[in-house]
């Protein structure tokens, strides 16, 4: 990708709806070329889709976490799987350092994140965990 498909990407992180005319006058190049240039970042993958966020995704479940956890031995498939069932759970992501997996939460209440918590903490398997609120969001390139 070069500076233009770079700015392009930034413009459309900040307005995913913004019109082909629109990118085009604030990146100062014809409609063509950035349609000619979204199309060829999706072939390649680079542009991987578009997605909505709407408020019920938002308020649907407002107390959102993340939460670090450590695992003994080789069991990580096995508690993926098992934190992967649980409907407040919504991104399991393996990592490295300190943490071996990042747990994304979302529940209605601050009691049913606290009760998830408690039933990972349970798994078998799971050695440790920290656990962060997340008290506010902005997407990249959002001001």
């Amino acid at each position: 990708m070069d500076e233009i498909d770079q700015r392009l990407i930034a413009e459309l992180r900040r307005d995913g709806r913004a019109s082909l005319s629109e990118l085009a006058d604030k990146l100062d190049l014809s409609r063509a070329t950035i349609r000619a240039r979204m199309e060829r970042m999706s072939a390649r993958g680079e542009i991987a889709g578009f997605t909505v966020l709407t408020r019920a995704d938002v308020t649907a479940a407002p107390v959102r976490g993340l939460m670090m956890i450590g695992i003994e031995g080789r069991g990580g498939e096995k508690i993926m799987a098992r934190l992967a069932g649980l409907p407040a759970v919504v991104a399991v992501h393996s990592t490295n350092g300190k943490w071996d997996l990042i747990v994304e939460l979302a529940t209605q209440t601050l009691l049913d994140l606290d009760e998830v918590i408690h039933r990972i903490r349970s798994i078998e398997g799971v050695t440790t965990s920290e656990t962060n609120l997340l008290l506010s969001t902005r997407k990249a390139g959002r001001r």
